[in-house]
């Protein structure tokens, strides 16, 4: 009698010299995948013995692989940067922001100043959408993927200060100088001690051609040194971003007060 009995059968060779693949299920394909990253060298050879329409399915397969990991490094560094709130460009008042004679809005989307290691200062009236224009650039920044960190001048100052305290103030640093994109919202909106003020100082320092900054503020330059409770150190600090950096100006009546339910 003659045994029916199926088997799972090895790959074999085809007259034409051409290695036939074994049938398999999608369980068996993910079971395997799970615990094997791809070799180049192992791949190279799969890919030589395919058939165009297998190079096709790889080619899809990695594609989506691809896009899947891109999909999930963005949702990442969106969560790392520590933003208040989702905020885009789409739909943007740009109407209370005033531009440097030679860069404007297209310079500011295309990120390039990031890319440059510059800073960005938006100044100017309370509820004038500053807070909102840093969230939507640190948002574009992470979707193309690039690492950002945002603080209010408070709660930087207040971690730094924490970090200290732990003994692991370099790790902080480290840490905070990993991204490429740094937001300091608030600067100025409350008082800093001289100690709190040193440690900002030395962030910003350390940022300066290594990383952009980008500061919020409704103080001009010349009270900075009432932020920092030192005439030298405000003047340090402005002298770095004056040199690599560029000041959007914001003017009109708060938003929030103009929506405001209170009449």
């Amino acid at each position: 009698m003659t045994d029916t009995t199926t088997t799972d059968v090895p790959a074999t060779t085809a007259p034409t010299g051409r290695r036939r693949s074994p049938k398999a299920t999608p369980g068996q394909v993910m079971e395997l995948a799970r615990t094997l990253p791809l070799t180049r060298d192992v791949l190279r050879r799969a890919c030589d013995d395919a058939t165009p329409g297998q190079l096709g399915f790889l080619a899809g397969l990695f594609e989506m692989e691809n896009a899947s990991r891109a999909e999930s490094k963005r949702a990442r560094l969106l969560r790392q940067a520590g933003f208040p709130q989702s905020k885009t460009l789409d739909g943007y008042d740009w109407s209370m922001a005033s531009f440097p004679a030679d860069w404007g809005r297209e310079q500011l989307a295309s990120l390039q100043f990031v890319d440059r290691a510059e800073d960005l200062v938006l100044y100017g009236d309370v509820g004038c959408g500053k807070t909102h224009l840093a969230i939507a650039i640190g948002e574009l920044a992470c979707r193309r993927m690039i690492p950002v960190r945002f603080f209010t001048a408070s709660s930087l100052v207040m971690r730094l200060r924490k970090a200290k305290h732990d003994n692991r103030l370099d790790t902080e640093l480290k840490t905070i100088g990993k991204a490429e994109l740094l937001i300091i919202d608030e600067l100025g909106y409350l008082p800093i001690d001289i100690e709190g003020a040193r440690l900002l100082f030395q962030v910003i320092a350390d940022s300066y051609e290594t990383r952009s900054v980008v500061f919020t503020s409704n103080l001009e330059f010349s009270r900075w040194g009432d932020v920092f409770g030192d005439g030298d150190m405000a003047a340090a600090v402005i002298d770095r971003i004056v040199h690599h950096g560029r000041i959007v100006r914001f003017h009109g009546e708060s938003y929030r007060n103009t929506h405001s339910l209170m009449k």
